[in-house]
């Protein structure tokens, strides 16, 4: 899979890519990943690749020919899905790692300053994401987080294939509390049934601490998860439970 990056600081993404399991699966050619600098396509000596903003206001907009010259560039090979990384986006979500990780070649564009001309964006952004609620300086720490997140869902990228799929997130839950050696520590132990080999019980209480976990920390998440019926009268167990705690009387 090709991701290329169209950015005004390129430079910002030379350690995020070259270590862990990113580094790796560039090694084996699962992944090839393209830099380019957005003021190598500016049309003046200057490299200007932005001016101040039609109806006035404060900062400067990315201009819409220089975008345009760029993904031309990265795009004059092949075809790509083009993806604008801004606040105005679309919460990025498991599921849209899912499915850009199976296409061919993505462009990401990080916009700056106050925004991308709407021009542009309305002509070549296939859809616009966002990290969430919040504002960066620019689209590129979006990026790298979008990439790691689609990176590690291509086949061979992870060692053990099936653990993407027990992430948080890859059952439309989240993930279950996770435990290893020392079996003391700090005078806290690890709960039995992780030490026991019965595997039936072990995959049992992830499951169940998994759903507990959900309910107490992101509780929108169940209204659209993959439930069966015993999971959900469970559910409505652990929800009273908790509001037998609230109220003082258990």
């Amino acid at each position: 899979m090709r991701f290329t990056i169209l950015t005004l600081f390129p430079a910002m993404f030379d350690g995020p890519f070259q270590h862990s399991m990113l580094a790796r699966a560039q090694e084996k050619g699962l992944l090839d990943i393209q830099l380019l600098a957005i003021r190598d396509f500016a049309h003046n000596r200057h490299q200007q690749v932005d001016d101040s903003p039609y109806g006035g206001g404060p900062g400067m907009v990315m201009k819409a020919d220089v975008l345009e010259t760029a993904l031309q560039h990265a795009t004059r090979q092949a075809p790509a899905h083009v993806v604008m990384m801004t606040p105005q986006g679309a919460p990025f979500r498991q599921a849209d790692a899912f499915r850009l990780a199976a296409l061919d070649h993505v462009v990401v564009i990080c916009g700056h300053y106050e925004g991308v001309d709407e021009r542009f964006v309305q002509k070549y952004a296939d859809e616009q994401l966002s990290m969430g609620d919040f504002v960066l300086t620019g689209g590129e720490i979006a990026a790298m987080a979008l990439v790691d997140a689609v990176a590690r869902l291509i086949p061979g990228v992870l060692g053990d294939p099936q653990s993407c799929h027990e992430d948080s997130f890859g059952q439309g839950i989240l993930d279950h509390p996770h435990y290893t050696r020392p079996a003391q520590w700090q005078g806290m132990g690890c709960p039995p049934v992780l030490t026991s080999g019965d595997h039936g019980a072990v995959a049992a209480w992830r499951r169940r601490q998994a759903l507990l976990t959900t309910l107490i920390r992101r509780p929108d998440l169940l209204a659209e998860a993959r439930l069966d019926k015993a999971e959900r009268r469970l559910l409505n167990a652990f929800r009273q439970m908790l509001m037998m705690d609230e109220d003082g009387t258990c």
